[in-house]
């Protein structure tokens, strides 16, 4: 097995970096059959985000605080804990994104993609799936769309559903809607082609994230699933993504 490990920028991760290295080694990501990351959840997207043409298993170890996507962190027996950890495969969404300019930009997102009003005044969003209209004025703060493993994340804290992992659904999630006031959002088909379109786009401004990708200005976002993309994330047995979506649910 020969690891490539990656820590984020905080001092204890960097500390246990050092500690992992000195005792098993540094492999460039070319030569690697593992990715071992070292922080949070935001350097496990980092890492899912910028080694994903290696098409390596990652395997994540805790250095922050919630650490969803994470593993607990202990060195020991660490090469046998891998070859023994669960494979979580997890596809991406595919964010394609117009802006004011007509210009077309494509990003990737494992958490979610978000669209979000950029001044005081509500976004006015218009919601279409598969290519029919399913809502005419969204007024709201934004709204987004997760994948099973974002659905605990920003989905979660705007009222969104958890999605349990294999479900085949996503998450669409308004983020304070004003009118329809009671809507709470609605689970789609993981084959969905989700469609928002910015109304009134130049009085009312909208940024879109794919992730921590944001481009600002947008008139249209159109969303799917990146199927022919799996990213396979490892776990310890128990301790599993779906073990804890369904977790999550009993929580208080």
């Amino acid at each position: 097995m020969n690891i490539h490990f990656s820590a984020s920028e905080h001092d204890e991760a960097r500390t246990r970096l050092k500690q992992l290295t000195d005792r098993y080694g540094q492999t460039d990501l070319p030569n690697a059959t593992h990715i071992v990351a070292l922080g949070g959840d935001g350097h496990m997207l980092h890492v899912l985000q910028d080694t994903m043409s290696f098409d390596l298993p990652v395997f994540g170890m805790n250095c922050g605080r919630l650490g969803f996507l994470m593993n607990h962190y202990d060195a020991e027996d660490l090469p046998a804990r891998i070859e023994a950890a669960e494979i979580a495969p997890l596809h991406p969404l595919r964010m394609t994104a117009t802006d004011r300019d007509n210009a077309v930009h494509t990003n990737l997102a494992i958490n979610e993609v978000s669209v979000l009003r950029q001044t005081h005044n509500a976004a006015h969003i218009g919601i279409s799936i598969d290519q029919k209209r399913q809502m005419d004025c969204l007024v709201c703060d934004g709204v987004l769309v997760a994948t099973p493993a974002g659905s605990t994340a920003y989905n979660l804290s705007a009222h969104g559903p958890v999605v349990p992992l294999g479900g085949g659904l996503l998450a669409l999630t308004p983020i304070s809607p004003f009118r329809p006031r009671r809507w709470r959002g609605a689970l789609l088909s993981d084959s969905s082609t989700v469609v928002l379109d910015v109304l009134e786009a130049g009085f009312r401004p909208v940024s879109a994230s794919a992730d921590s990708a944001e481009l600002r200005h947008v008139t249209s976002v159109q969303i799917e699933q990146a199927s022919e993309i799996t990213l396979n994330l490892l776990y310890d047995h128990g301790f599993s993504l779906s073990d804890r979506a369904v977790q999550e649910q009993f929580l208080s």
